[in-house]
C-alpha cells in the first residue's frame, strides 16, 4: 500500500486525494468515509451498489490508491479504525480490543482480524535474531528448560512445551505460580528458563525470573514491554508485539498472545534448523511412540 501518510492511515490518504477523483471514484471514497465502519465489512459488490457505481469502479478505485486487492482495502479501513483516539466514553463501550457494544459480527471479525495479523507483523519487526540465536544454543546446551506464566500467556508456555519436548529437550511448565517459583529454586547454571509475560509486570513471573537468575540459571523473557520489571530482570529479550487491554474489566489481551506463539515457534524453528540431525531423530521417535498410534487406521 503506498503514498499513506499518518502511520500509514488509509482513510488519511482517501481523504486527501477525493477531490482530485473522478466523479465516480470521488462517490465510492465519499461512501468510505462517510461510515468506515459499515464500509469495511462491505464486500465489493455491496461498496458499488452504495456508490452507485460497477464493481469495475471500486476496481479502479483500488488501483487509483496502489492496493493489492480488496482484502487490503478492508484491512486497511479496520486498521484507520482500530489505530484513531479513543474518548474514555467510547472506551467504556469495549467489549474486547477496540470491539465495541453494538458491532456487528462482520465488524467483529475484521477488528479481531486486524488485531491479529498486526500482532504478528509488529512482533515479527520486533524479534532480535542475535537473542534467538543465543538462546537457541543456551537451550541445546541445557539440562533442564523451564517456563513460567500465568493467564492466558500459559497457553503460549505450554505450546512451548510441546515443541522443545518433541524436540528432545527436558520442558516443564506448571500452571501453579507457587510451584513455578519452587521450580525455578531447582534450577542452576546450564539450565534455561523462559518466563513470559505480555505485560512484563506480572509478580509471579518476575519472582520465578528472579529466583532463577539468583540461582545461575539462563532467563529469556517474552515480553511487550522493554521497559517492564521483567526485561529489567532477565539475561534476553525476545519482545512482542504490545497492545492495549480493551478494558479493566474484560482484562488482558488475547489478541496480543499471537506475537507470544510466534517468537515461540521462531524460537523453536531457529533451534530446529540449526540441531537439524538430533532434532528430526527425536521429531521421527516421537512421532512413532507417541503420535502415530493415536491416528485412525486406514485415513488420509
Amino acid at each position: 500500500m503506498a503514498d499513506q501518510d499518518e502511520g500509514g492511515n488509509l482513510l488519511h490518504q482517501i481523504s486527501r486525494r477525493a477531490s482530485s477523483l473522478s466523479p465516480a471514484l470521488r462517490g465510492v471514497a465519499d461512501v468510505i468515509l462517510s461510515d468506515p465502519e459499515s464500509a469495511q465489512s462491505l464486500s465489493i459488490t455491496e461498496l458499488a451498489g452504495r456508490a452507485g457505481v460497477a464493481d469495475s469502479t471500486v476496481s479502479r478505485f483500488l488501483r487509483e490508491l496502489d492496493l493489492d486487492g480488496y482484502n487490503q482495502l478492508r484491512l486497511g479501513i479496520a486498521q484507520a479504525i482500530y489505530s484513531r483516539p479513543v474518548d474514555a466514553e467510547q472506551r467504556a463501550s469495549w467489549v474486547y480490543e477496540g470491539v465495541l457494544r453494538g458491532d456487528s459480527r462482520d465488524q467483529i471479525l475484521q477488528k479481531v482480524l486486524h488485531g491479529s495479523i498486526e500482532a504478528l507483523n509488529r512482533t515479527a519487526e520486533r524479534l532480535d535474531p542475535t537473542v534467538l540465536d543465543d538462546a537457541a544454543e543456551r537451550i541445546h546446551s541445557a539440562s533442564c528448560v523451564y517456563l513460567a506464566a500465568m493467564g492466558s500467556s500459559a497457553t503460549s508456555a505450554e505450546s512451548a512445551v510441546m515443541r522443545f519436548v518433541r524436540a528432545g529437550k527436558r520442558c516443564h511448565f506448571f500452571r501453579d505460580q507457587s510451584i513455578q517459583s519452587m521450580g525455578s529454586a531447582t534450577l542452576g547454571p546450564g539450565d534455561v528458563l523462559i518466563a513470559i509475560s505480555d505485560s512484563g509486570d506480572s509478580t509471579p513471573i518476575v519472582s520465578s525470573a528472579q529466583i532463577a537468575k539468583f540461582h545461575g540459571a539462563f532467563v529469556l523473557g517474552i515480553t511487550s514491554n522493554v521497559d517492564s520489571a521483567l526485561a529489567s530482570v532477565v539475561d534476553s529479550v525476545l519482545l512482542t508485539a504490545g497492545t492495549v487491554a480493551s478494558s479493566d474489566v474484560y482484562g488482558e489481551s488475547v489478541t496480543g498472545k499471537w506475537g507470544q506463539l510466534l517468537a515461540i515457534d521462531v524460537l523453536y524453528a531457529t533451534y530446529a534448523a540449526r540441531y537439524f540431525e538430533e532434532t528430526a531423530d527425536y521429531l521421527h521417535e516421537s512421532y512413532l511412540s507417541a503420535i502415530k498410534p493415536t491416528r485412525v487406521t486406514g485415513t488420509h
